[in-house]
């Protein structure tokens, strides 16, 4: 039986490690491996093709991913499905592993329900925002990039006494900017989960800036898209000079860490000998109190992620 991985969706750190171990490991097991480029775009277009061990040497400390990704809109038109399953069946392809997200595995579920596929999903988001899973692939090197930076430019806010805004990824999750903030020691906390009250906020921060305090450091995640407005308040409102950074993007990259790295593997390892052994049960790896285990992929896609009421007990709000 041949396999194939394939990455869906945004990017991140532990796709490399991912996608090596797969290739070692399906060789290991007696079976050819075979790799998806680009994604679903890929998987439509026929970007197929064996995958060999000098493909993957050397490429554990590399960001991003060696087979590209990408997102499909063609993907939802049946014609194209069916034109992607053809694809994989021309190579004997019965078994795929998938490195993405809720999207991803939404979109892996029609085409499995559709065709004689099975397939295995590793969660792979910065955003940290898959149901079932307490951590996924990317978070902790995504969370590394951040707090560098918070600690760079805690460093400056404090040396000019000013008030930083420095907002990072999470669409409707706020976890990178909730444990960010958290380790950072950051005085003000935006995320789309809890609502921030600005009038009591701003009496602690003033009278913490009449007892000393000369210097604010602010995290906003940016799906509740207050960036502009939290700096504006600091500015106007708090009276301090305020600077905005944006992080953006080099959340994504960058060498992932051991963690990731070690994640990745036992991701992978798992995923694979499901779909050894398991024919027509779709299924996503997820890492949950301290231990893996394989869920049905209906109770991921159904199930809407939320922030653990304990992580959000240690964020030090000021409201």
């Amino acid at each position: 039986m041949a396999l194939a991985i394939m990455c869906s969706g945004g990017d991140a750190p532990g796709m490399n490690p991912a996608i090596k171990k797969f290739v070692d490991y399906v060789y290991e097991k007696g079976d050819i491996p075979y790799f998806v480029y680009n994604g679903l775009e890929g998987l439509i277009d026929g970007k197929i093709s064996k995958a060999l061990h000098k493909d993957v040497a050397g490429i554990l400390h590399r960001g991003g991913a060696i087979i590209r990704s990408s997102r499909s809109k063609r993907f939802y038109e049946y014609k194209y499905r069916k034109q992607a399953y053809e694809n994989l069946k021309k190579h004997d392809i019965h078994g795929l592993v998938v490195l993405g997200g809720d999207g991803s595995f939404r979109a892996m579920d029609l085409l499995s329900d559709e065709f004689p596929l099975n397939f295995v999903g590793i969660p792979t988001t910065i955003d940290n925002d898959i149901y079932g899973t307490d951590t996924c692939l990317g978070v902790d090197t995504a969370l590394n990039v951040i707090r560098d930076a918070l600690d760079k430019i805690r460093d400056t806010a404090s040396t000019f006494s000013r008030a930083f805004v420095v907002e990072v990824m999470g669409r409707e999750c706020g976890y990178l900017a909730v444990v960010s903030a958290i380790t950072s020691g950051a005085e003000v906390c935006i995320i789309p989960e809890v609502d921030f009250n600005m009038p009591v906020a701003q009496e602690h921060l003033i009278r913490e800036i009449e007892n000393g305090r000369s210097y604010i450091l602010s995290v906003v995640a940016e799906g509740t898209k207050k960036t502009k407005r939290i700096a504006e308040w600091l500015e106007n409102d708090i009276g301090m000079e305020t600077r905005v950074t944006v992080l953006g993007h080099i959340q994504r990259g960058g060498s992932p860490t051991v963690f990731d790295r070690m994640l990745a593997f036992e991701f992978t390892i798992r995923a694979v000998d499901h779909l050894f052994v398991s024919k027509g049960s779709n299924k996503v790896v997820v890492f949950k109190d301290g231990e893996y285990d394989m869920r049905e992929i209906d109770e991921i896609v159904n199930n809407n992620y939320e922030l653990d009421p304990e992580l959000l007990g240690m964020l030090n709000r000021l409201d």
